[in-house]
């Protein structure tokens, strides 16, 4: 699996990543072997890089993960974890609860260090508290070992300046908005980043299903007009004996100021695809004519979190 630099953080991350938010049934119910099989496989195919929240299934992702990594060499995996986001409507990123969950964290992962630690969807809280009191005491933990890198992830864009405006993070974490629908992410952040820095992480290749051939969920927040272009997009790539996810997933992979995209499955199967798709040659004639079906709806989303970090 092909590597590249996070930032000045010094850590090199394959370019594409497994997410664990699956592990926390977030999607569907998933059996104890499927979720332990699930993070062999990302392992063995190189996406050594893994992402999780106490979020993700309300603490059962990182459990499960510190179990299917508890006879993992510590050194062949980079960790993530994230704080401040606990429930749908609970959030909480003060002082002492981020102390208090980093602990439960580095106890449930089974380990006694993190490689970065996030603040979780910031947008759903006013920012200026994680710049006067979360990060400030998420860099006394840093002091103390527990974790190595610092940063925060979220969906607006707006997000990104207005922290990195005021502090000193070592990387972000954005999603759905560096796919073959929406660019925002590249081309409103990913510069003033880079210059900064920052560590760029993106999360989200297939934009919550939208750009595959499954079935739509019904929390799906992207406008009527946008779900209809990415029904024509798919339609196109089957008609061509190709996949519209095999395509969003090369699409994101392959921005190279984007050091690692992070995608999440508790199927093996799809994993390996995914890693497939990775090794594959890139069809950009394809991906064009897909793209120009997404012209009248590009970088259309929606809002989330406070509507003043929007």
């Amino acid at each position: 699996m092909k590597t590249r630099a996070l930032g000045r953080t010094g850590l090199q991350l394959p370019i594409l990543s497994f997410g664990a938010s699956s592990l926390g049934q977030e999607f569907r119910k998933v059996s104890l072997d499927e979720a332990l099989k699930s993070v062999r496989v990302a392992l063995d195919c190189g996406l050594n890089f893994i992402d999780t929240s106490p979020f993700y299934g309300r603490g059962m992702s990182e459990v499960l993960l510190g179990i299917a990594l508890r006879d993992v060499p510590r050194d062949s995996y980079t960790l993530c974890t994230k704080l401040g986001r606990y429930d749908l409507q609970h959030f909480d990123f003060s002082a002492k609860r981020v102390s208090e969950s980093v602990d439960v964290s580095l106890h449930r992962l089974g380990t006694d260090h993190l490689d970065i630690i996030l603040c979780h969807d910031i947008e759903f809280v006013p920012m200026q508290q994680i710049v006067d009191v979360t990060i400030p005491a998420l860099k006394k933990i840093q002091q103390q070992g527990k974790v190595r890198f610092v940063g925060f992830s979220g969906y607006p864009q707006k997000i990104f300046k207005f922290i990195c405006d005021q502090a000193d993070v070592d990387c972000v974490l954005s999603y759905n908005q560096y796919t073959l629908q929406n660019t925002r992410f590249a081309d409103e952040s990913v510069p003033y980043l880079k210059a900064k820095g920052v560590g760029v992480m993106n999360a989200g290749p297939f934009s919550a299903r939208l750009l595959t051939n499954a079935p739509l969920p019904a929390w799906l927040k992207e406008p009527e007009d946008v779900k209809a272009a990415a029904r024509a997009a798919a339609a196109l790539c089957n008609s061509r004996g190709s996949d519209i996810a095999k395509l969003a997933l090369q699409f994101s992979l392959a921005h190279e100021d984007i050091t690692t995209t992070i995608s999440g499955s508790a199927n093996p199967e799809n994993i390996r695809k995914w890693a497939q798709w990775e090794a594959e040659p890139v069809d950009w004639d394809l991906i064009h004519e897909v793209q120009k079906i997404f012209e009248p709806v590009k970088n259309i989303g929606h809002r989330e979190g406070l509507p003043e970090n929007n």
